[in-house]
């Protein structure tokens, strides 16, 4: 069998299979396209640390090594935190993944699927039984459209293209989301950039009072995409469900007025955005922390996508097609539910594989 993707969702279910008792590299194979362990983290800003970001759980027997994201540095990027940590995961439990491995395309076969893939060897394909797709979003950033965007003359970038502050020094930005990466470009753009203006859809959903909150808010998200994956419905944001946590330092860009959406603009034009008021903001840069959407493209040919925009997914597997598994999409987008999902799934896979070997 194949699992597509090394982020935390594939890694668990790769670790439960193990655990199952399957040999990784002869009973399944993880391909992921990235140019190292870590999945998406590794391509994430250099500035951002772990204490800034929303909790990163341990992955599965991840104690074995005596590591734990809990304890892990907060000075140091956690871009590299994720890599170092799950690349000591793969290596002690012989995850022996494949990369880079880039899956552009999975076509149905009579019994099962084949699975093509890109890497510095030329192009390859795999067959197989069981595919579980575990590719995660962050190769599909969405940027909603508004007049006069291909009309700007500076720079439209999203939160997977960000690098650094210093790109922007003494520049006019724009800032659009109202998530933990919008404030974080926003804290960091603070004292470089010549202005700032951060523009919400809607209010920001400050989190108040103990960690419980939190959990509160986490379960209502995974409620609320578990429901749309049955129904076949494109997935809600997570963070317009869970909210942001007023820390000590969000708390104090507030009071200080750094965190002061202004509302979003109506329309784009080339030096810089016209709100509905008329009122307008010269801009060189519009940084679109807008999100992702579940990465799919390459399972198009499997027809697996619903009238209502999404996949119908129960329990984990696409009702269209009972061999093709989904971890972390839906309610296992994030670190609140990839490895609980990570078990559920790799026992569900091993009854499947069982029942097509009788």
């Amino acid at each position: 069998m194949v699992i597509v993707g090394a982020g935390q969702a594939g890694l668990s279910v790769a670790f439960y299979l193990r655990r199952l008792g399957l040999d990784p590299g002869n009973d399944f194979v993880i391909l992921d396209r990235g140019p190292g362990p870590g999945g998406a983290w590794q391509l994430r800003w250099e500035a951002l640390k772990l204490g800034y970001a929303h909790r990163v759980n341990d992955l599965p027997g991840m104690d074995e090594l005596g590591l734990s994201f809990d304890s892990a540095d907060r000075k140091v990027p956690a871009k590299q935190v994720v890599a170092d940590f799950y690349a000591r995961y793969e290596e002690h439990f012989g995850l022996q993944v494949v990369r880079p491995a880039d899956v552009t395309r999975v076509d149905p076969t009579l019994d099962g699927v084949v699975v093509h893939f890109e890497g510095s060897y030329g192009s390859r394909e795999v067959s197989t039984t069981v595919l579980v797709n575990a590719t995660g979003t962050w190769g599909a950033p969405f940027v909603p459209w508004y007049p006069g965007m291909n009309d700007f003359a500076g720079r439209h970038l999203h939160t997977s293209e960000y690098r650094a502050a210093e790109e922007f020094r003494d520049q006019d930005v724009v800032v659009v989301g109202g998530g933990t990466s919008a404030i974080g470009f926003l804290l960091e753009l603070e004292g470089v950039a010549g202005s700032i203006t951060w523009c919400t859809r809607r209010p920001v959903n400050y989190l108040d009072g103990p960690q419980d909150l939190n959990i509160e808010a986490g379960a209502r998200a995974v409620a609320l995409q578990d429901e749309a994956a049955r129904e076949g419905r494109a997935l809600p944001s997570i963070v317009s469900t869970t909210g942001v946590p007023r820390s000590r330092r969000i708390q104090a860009a507030i009071e200080r007025g750094l965190l002061s959406p202004r509302g979003m603009f109506s329309s784009i034009e080339p030096d810089g955005v016209r709100f509905p008021d008329s009122g307008f903001q010269h801009a060189d840069a519009i940084i679109w922390a807008t999100g992702f959407r579940p990465e799919l493209r390459h399972l198009a040919p499997l027809k697996l996508r619903e009238k209502a925009g999404g996949i119908t997914v129960g329990q984990g597997a696409a009702t269209r097609n009972a061999r093709v598994f989904f971890a972390g999409y839906g309610p296992t987008a994030s670190t609140i539910g990839a490895n609980r999902a990570g078990r559920t799934i790799a026992r569900q896979v091993i009854a499947t594989l069982s029942s097509l070997d009788r």
